[in-house]
């Protein structure tokens, strides 16, 4: 009696376990196809699927041959239809398991928005720079040109130069990594949003009322930095107040670095021909970058 109530125990915790671990699977499958085009293809793939059960049960020999033939190949099929979210999924989990190794990265790669962020007010320079979080924007990333390149301080600095043909659009930041560049966003509709805001920031706005992104913004009017997080905005932001609150939201520690001093007029026409070369490195001071200029 007792080893059959052991085993009765033990068979319900397996159970239990068995029916966790598929929870988790199915919960994680959800989660990875959400915001991207896998999930209506997931959805008609259930459709046929749900077709084809009915054309079994209800005897139909016809079907019942068909599904037969082609159940042993719908794996293969699978693999190419999703193969970029596998791809994702094992990108994805080789960086949870490097986790220790890449969060202090990933904060001195956001670390360098904030300080192109700093550059583009001080010039007055318009940009927009949308970081992805959970939802995922691969709509808008393909809406652009794709780049898939190591987010850096040089390569938005490029980007933005008001003569670059990638200038015009938003920038789509993954994890650590620029997707593309370019990229056009769904304008906000809000009624009450201040008529000064123009497109670029109805824009930044508009994205994170549709997904949990965020979107730092500076105005080519003013040079103002502004943050949009769910809908709303946060104007005439700071470089360190940027870094707080970027800090906050992503949660992740980022370090506060030496901003670059305010260039003067003179300098920032010669800075703005030549990003790579002439622009003020990360941790540069005024002199450092008068010496690179004569």
């Amino acid at each position: 009696m007792v080893l059959l109530t052991q085993y009765l125990t033990w068979s319900t915790v397996s159970v239990a376990i068995d029916i966790l671990i598929v929870a988790v699977l199915i919960y994680q499958i959800l989660v990875m196809i959400r915001g991207t085009r896998a999930a209506p293809m997931l959805a008609g793939l259930a459709v046929v699927a749900l077709a084809f059960y009915l054309a079994r049960i209800g005897e139909l020999p016809t079907m019942s041959w068909l599904v037969s033939r082609l159940v042993p190949y719908v794996i293969f099929a699978l693999i190419v239809v999703f193969q970029s979210e596998i791809r994702h999924v094992l990108a994805d989990l080789g960086r949870r398991l490097s986790l220790g190794r890449g969060s202090a990265a990933e904060g001195d790669s956001y670390d360098d928005i904030v300080l192109a962020a700093n550059l583009f007010s001080q010039h007055q320079t318009g940009a927009l720079i949308v970081i992805e979080r959970e939802i995922g924007l691969r709509t808008h990333v393909e809406s652009g040109v794709p780049l898939d390149a190591r987010l850096s301080y040089d390569l938005l600095a490029t980007i933005f130069r008001p003569s670059a043909p990638l200038h015009d659009g938003a920038v789509i930041v993954q994890k650590d990594r620029i997707a593309a560049a370019a990229c056009f966003l769904p304008l906000s509709m809000n009624p009450m949003l201040s008529t000064q805001l123009g497109t670029r920031h109805r824009a930044g706005i508009g994205i994170t009322e549709e997904t949990d992104a965020i979107a730092v913004i500076v105005s080519e009017e003013t040079g103002a930095i502004s943050l949009a997080i769910g809908g709303k905005i946060e104007r005439d932001l700071t470089a360190d107040q940027l870094r707080e609150r970027l800090s906050s939201e992503l949660r992740r520690y980022m370090s506060p670095v030496t901003l670059p001093t305010v260039i003067t007029q003179d300098e920032s026409n010669g800075a703005l021909d030549s990003p790579l070369r002439t622009l003020p490195q990360r941790g540069s001071d005024a002199s450092s970058d008068t010496e690179r200029q004569t």
